[in-house]
């Protein structure tokens, strides 16, 4: 069976779920959300939220402020990056700089 049928209305955004916090180690802020009740886990580059923000070099403690402020953009581009992924358990929705341009 062909997804040509499927209209881009037709898929489920995903639903806002946890915040996990910011990663040093990854330079990025993780969060998770959930598709039909299973957790998918979701990460936004430091240097895309700072794009975003309209800022540059934000410290690590001001993350989760910040990620707070944006967190409806931030998730409706990491749903709409899951709708384009393939589909697999332990699947990781990554935002990055380049996603921003679309």
């Amino acid at each position: 069976m062909s997804d040509a049928g499927l209209d881009r209305d037709d898929l489920m955004p995903l639903m806002r779920h946890k915040i996990i916090g910011h990663d040093l180690e990854r330079l990025a802020f993780r969060f998770t959300m959930l598709n039909d009740g299973e957790v998918v886990q979701c990460q936004i580059s430091d240097a895309a939220m700072d794009e975003l923000a309209g800022m540059q070099g934000t410290e690590s403690s001001a993350r989760q402020a910040q990620f707070l402020s944006l967190r409806e953009t931030i998730e409706r581009i990491a749903s709409d990056l899951y709708d384009e992924a393939p589909r697999f358990p332990g699947y990781v929705v990554r935002i990055f700089m380049r996603h921003l341009a679309k």
